[in-house]
């Protein structure tokens, strides 16, 4: 049997663009919320990155609404095809702010194709404000403190 790969070393004053590398080779990660005391995870696909804040579009009927509603504390897992890994541990807010949702709606032609109106009642645009960033090199089974600003 072969020797596991061995990672590159990680220069600390790195983590933070090795990190944001991952999440974009990656671009879908994967959401945990939690529903009463069952653990729920699922693909979700940011509609706006700023940094290792994320904004997620949901709809009212989703079960992540209810969940977050009860529990705002989320993760999210990036994993790219090298194996790194970005995990964000997060509070979800709802995103009230309309120059922004208006800025968000515009970008994404997904959104305004399927629910025809920033107005609609069914949209939820989530902003995940993150309180801890990981960041792991491929087979290191070690995670990294990314600094946050």
């Amino acid at each position: 049997m072969p020797p596991p790969p061995q990672p590159q070393p990680v220069d600390p004053a790195e983590l933070p663009q090795l990190a944001q590398a991952t999440m974009k080779a990656a671009k879908f990660p994967m959401l945990a919320t939690v529903n009463g005391d069952q653990p729920r995870v699922r693909p979700v696909s940011p509609v706006r990155t700023d940094g290792f804040v994320l904004y997620v579009a949901n709809l009212r009927r989703y079960g992540k609404t209810q969940e977050l509603e009860a529990n705002p504390k989320a993760e999210l897992c990036y994993k790219d095809d090298q194996d790194n890994q970005v995990r964000i541990t997060a509070q979800a807010e709802v995103l009230t702010d309309r120059p922004l949702l208006e800025e968000i709606w515009a970008a994404s032609p997904l959104l305004r194709a399927y629910l025809g109106s920033i107005d609609n009642p069914e949209l939820i645009i989530y902003r995940f404000v993150p309180n801890r960033v990981r960041y792991m090199r491929e087979w290191a089974l070690e995670y990294f403190e990314v600094p946050l600003k």
